[in-house]
């Protein structure tokens, strides 16, 4: 296990960063560090022997927070902001299917698993919807859970 950033580098988080209980003076939930935010590397560890932890210091918060690898990105990559990430509930505005075969009705609710940047024609997701699985939409077939689904 290789860590990919070392002491100095400067990086960029790709999604909000939350207290999940260990940030001391915070609300457990509440928002530490806003998507898209950049800071500086300054300690390298580990947590339960397989996952690597940076600790960053967020210049703009002066705040130095735990993020795991797959949260960061180098702060000189490219930066392509997305409307929904990890965890959002999301409605898609138009039916989902494989094939010609409609898997999601239009207006169900899923959950977003992972946010692709990369992804061809724009930013796309990974979403769970239940009883049918993962299928990575675009970001303009979603609406977020407020959306009229009868609209």
């Amino acid at each position: 296990m290789r860590p990919a950033f070392d002491f100095g580098t400067e990086v960029r988080v790709v999604r909000n960063v939350r207290n999940d209980g260990t940030f001391p003076g915070q609300a457990t939930g509440s928002l530490l560090v806003r998507r898209g935010s950049t800071g500086v590397v300054r300690d390298v560890g580990t947590f339960l022997q397989d996952q690597i932890i940076y600790t960053v210091h967020f210049l703009d918060a002066d705040r130095m927070v735990g993020c795991r690898e797959e949260e960061l990105q180098l702060a000189t990559d490219p930066w392509i902001p997305s409307r929904f990430e990890f965890r959002d509930r999301v409605r898609p505005r138009i039916p989902l299917g494989i094939q010609g075969r409609v898997l999601v009705e239009r207006g169900i609710e899923g959950e977003v698993m992972k946010v692709v940047r990369d992804a061809p024609g724009g930013v796309a997701y990974h979403v769970h919807f239940s009883g049918a699985g993962t299928l990575q939409v675009p970001e303009s077939a979603l609406d977020g859970p407020d959306a009229d689904a009868a609209a």
